[in-house]
């Protein structure tokens, strides 16, 4: 396996480089991309929804230049859709075409199999040709830099992480056909998980691990103001105080960065240059996606506004 020199040369670089591309990591973050890095580890990246996590593995793709290759976690998420499967159309066909030449041959066109060498046959059939490459095998081959990012690991049952294990340790896999599979090249990977159940010992002893929650009010400011240019400082403070009220309370889904971010965009479009109760309540739709939550939220709004 080719290891790659240091793609980064300080955690400072680290957060240069990640900033250059509009993802504003704190140290903390930093720190643990570059050890990633530097001991050739997975990151496995926790944290509620919609604070970066994803966006991160994108970010250290877009800074390195490398391909990012996603493997979308779901229930049911079996061998066949992470690591490869056979192309069994065109095996089929194959098969087919062989019992063609062998009647034309003199086999009959009535032959129930092909009369030629099946251990050839079958040699040919599970070759490089017939193999449909998946997410974590087509990161495992690839010849250029690559950040892996394996979204939502939580949403598969505990018997498909075993898939991971190999690839993770060794940066490999198995294909009983063809024999094992080695990476040319170390990928930069990320998992991602939103903590909706316990992930196995197994899989968190080969990860370095990442907790990412709500930013400090500073920092979402910070983020508002770098991804939402055109928005006033004013403006991007009294957003990122209102919000950071909201998660204050007992909701059923406290807003995401990524709602924020929504809501700041929003606001822009519809002109405003600060936020009142009223404009706030409005359009808490766009931070909020429960009814109740927004009732909630607008009855806080309104004793703000009485005080």
């Amino acid at each position: 396996m080719k290891v790659l020199g240091p793609r980064f040369e300080s955690v400072p670089a680290v957060r240069e480089g990640l900033a250059g591309v509009s993802y504003l990591a704190d140290e903390g973050i930093a720190g643990v991309v570059y050890l990633a890095d530097r001991l050739g580890k997975p990151v496995l990246v926790e944290g509620p929804a919609g604070v970066g996590k994803t966006e991160l593995a994108k970010a250290a793709a877009a800074m390195t230049g490398s391909r990012l290759i996603r493997l979308q976690c779901y229930e049911g998420l079996d061998e066949s859709k992470a690591l490869y499967e056979w192309n069994y159309k065109k095996q089929l066909l194959r098969i087919q075409a062989q019992r063609v030449v062998d009647a034309a041959d003199g086999g009959g066109a009535e032959a129930a199999a092909p009369t030629g060498s099946w251990s050839e046959l079958e040699e040919d059939i599970f070759s490089e040709d017939f193999l449909l490459t998946r997410p974590l095998l087509e990161a495992i081959r690839a010849t250029e830099p690559v950040v892996l990012l394996v979204d939502e690991v939580d949403r598969v049952e505990v018997e498909t992480e075993a898939l991971l294990l190999e690839v993770l340790s060794d940066y490999q896999v198995s294909i009983p056909e063809l024999g094992t599979v080695a990476a040319t090249q170390l990928p930069l990977v990320f998992l991602t998980s939103n903590n909706t159940r316990e992930l196995s010992e197994a899989l968190k002893r080969r990860c370095l691990y990442l907790h990412i929650d709500y930013p400090e009010l500073e920092r979402e400011k910070a983020i508002v103001l770098t991804r939402v240019p055109e928005i006033s400082d004013h403006l991007a403070d009294q957003i990122v105080r209102i919000v950071r009220s909201l998660r204050s309370l007992e909701l059923k889904k406290h807003p995401s960065v990524s709602e924020t971010l929504d809501w700041a965009r929003t606001l822009v479009l519809l002109g405003a240059d600060s936020i009142g109760a009223e404009q706030a309540r409005d359009t808490l739709h766009i931070l909020l996606k429960y009814r109740t939550d927004i009732e909630k939220a607008t009855k806080e709004l309104s004793v703000a506004e009485g005080a």
